[in-house]
């Protein structure tokens, strides 16, 4: 896989910034549906192939990527945990004083 795939299929897909394999999957439902050849408005066959190509140039990126399994990674993916650990023993934003 190439810079220029990944990036097609995401322009295939209107699709940018972070997203999750759940969005990838419900955007190729709706394209599919779109662009079917039994759909009412008569579908397009190589609009669909390239759907179906750029979702598998997609999931496979997904499948192969590797994840940081640490806890920077997890604070950054949730920063509302990173605001609760950070002012959790704060007397104004978090617990009450004892």
């Amino acid at each position: 896989m190439t810079w220029n795939e990944l990036e097609k299929a995401l322009a295939i897909f209107s699709l940018s910034g972070p997203i999750t394999l759940g969005e990838i999957k419900v955007r190729h439902r709706a394209l599919i549906k779109k662009y079917h050849p039994d759909a009412a408005a008569g579908g397009e066959n190589d609009r669909i192939r390239e759907v179906n190509a750029a979702f598998r140039v997609l999931v496979d990126y997904c499948r192969e990527f590797r994840f940081s399994l640490t806890r920077e990674e997890f604070l950054n993916q949730h920063p509302e945990e990173r605001l609760r650990q950070q002012f959790a023993d704060n007397v104004v934003w978090g617990k009450a004083s004892e």
